[in-house]
């Protein structure tokens, strides 16, 4: 994939995230995979790169995903995409879709200490999926005291964002029949432009994803079946 595509697929630290997509286009049977919903899309990334595989894709977040994502959809002229304001708690949909999507939205639903809303997340996840159908996940984990103690004193929501644990991700997918979950990002997070995070992600990958604990690490991604 063209690395100016996969920028504007993942948008933000995109070395980092960009794991979750490349892991991802390895692991699932496109050709088997008809519609599918992206959840918390912002400007859309996740449904443009479905929609450029020919798939049927709903693109929607909590309110305006029409306004914010339609822009980049237009600029590659991609079809079968439709723009639906959801609730990620609350999904309209029952045995509906091969695949949903989503990429760091379970921190911000949970503010302020909420796990119940994090959990019904993924119950409305299973529920809106057909049997055999796909949960593509990547989320920000709790990561170490030095990830925890930086982001509370430079992001404007490291104060009321509920980032989770490995352990509560996996306790989250414990309905579908089966899961894996992949961590990756140590240094990364850390970089204050793209620049620098792309050059701090080089250094995980080389050295700080093969030699630091999972527990250290701040992105979790995978997939789920139901």
């Amino acid at each position: 994939m063209k690395k100016e595509l996969t920028k504007e697929i993942i948008q933000w630290d995109i070395k980092s995230w960009s794991k979750a997509l490349k892991y991802w286009e390895i692991n699932v049977d496109f050709d088997k995979i008809q519609n599918g919903l992206e959840l918390g899309g912002r400007q859309g990334g996740l449904s443009l790169w479905l929609a450029l595989k020919g798939k049927k894709i709903i693109c929607s977040d909590l309110k305006g995903i029409k306004q914010c994502a339609e822009p980049l959809h237009l600029r590659h002229n991609v079809t079968g995409v439709r723009y639906q304001d959801i609730d990620a708690t609350d999904i309209p949909y029952e045995n509906h879709f091969d695949i949903i999507v989503f990429k760091s939205i379970i921190g911000g639903i949970g503010r302020n200490d909420n796990p119940d809303l994090q959990q019904k997340v993924f119950n409305e996840i299973y529920k809106a999926l057909k049997p055999g159908g796909k949960l593509l996940f990547a989320e920000n984990l709790i990561a170490s005291p030095v990830h925890q103690r930086m982001r509370k004193s430079y992001l404007k929501w490291g104060s009321y964002w509920r980032y989770v644990s490995i352990s509560e991700m996996k306790g989250f997918l414990k309905e579908f029949s089966t899961f894996d979950l992949h961590t990756t990002g140590v240094l990364g997070s850390f970089g204050r432009s793209e620049g620098q995070r792309n050059f701090l992600s080089t250094i995980d990958g080389m050295f700080l994803n093969k030699i630091c604990p999972d527990k250290w690490k701040y992105i979790a991604y995978g997939i789920a079946e139901k």
